[in-house]
């Protein structure tokens, strides 16, 4: 009997499918795993001259709501706290065009296959 690989193993393997995909929509890689005391974001991208924070999600079933859906405001929340650590640390005073993604993975039709579910700009920075 095979072993399953550990869920931190699992994760790294879906971020990058997650970035292959992205980088095949035209997405330019950053920064991977990027982390500080408030949080971690997964991947950071370029778009043209947009900053994109991604965070990834894999469901194996709809069952109990879809990838993109598990991302709730504590979830948003932590994830704008970290990518302002990021773009001070960056950036510094200046500032730059950013985004946030939410790129939800789930199984195709066969074991190396997957759907996405790109939601570009799925919420944002809060204005001052």
């Amino acid at each position: 009997m095979a072993q399953r690989p550990s869920p931190r193993l699992r994760g790294e393997a879906l971020e990058t499918v997650a970035l292959n995909h992205l980088c095949r929509q035209g997405l330019r890689p950053v920064c991977r795993n990027f982390q500080c005391r408030l949080g971690e974001i997964d991947l950071i991208m370029q778009d043209g001259a947009t900053l994109v924070f991604v965070e990834v999600r894999y469901r194996r079933s709809a069952r109990y709501g879809s990838p993109v859906e598990t991302v709730d405001w504590r979830k948003q929340r932590k994830l704008i706290r970290t990518a302002q650590v990021y773009l001070c640390m960056r950036y510094g005073t200046h500032s730059a065009p950013c985004r946030f993604d939410i790129l939800g993975i789930a199984p195709g039709g066969s074991a190396e296959e997957y759907r996405f579910d790109w939601c570009r700009n799925a919420f944002g920075l809060p204005h001052s």
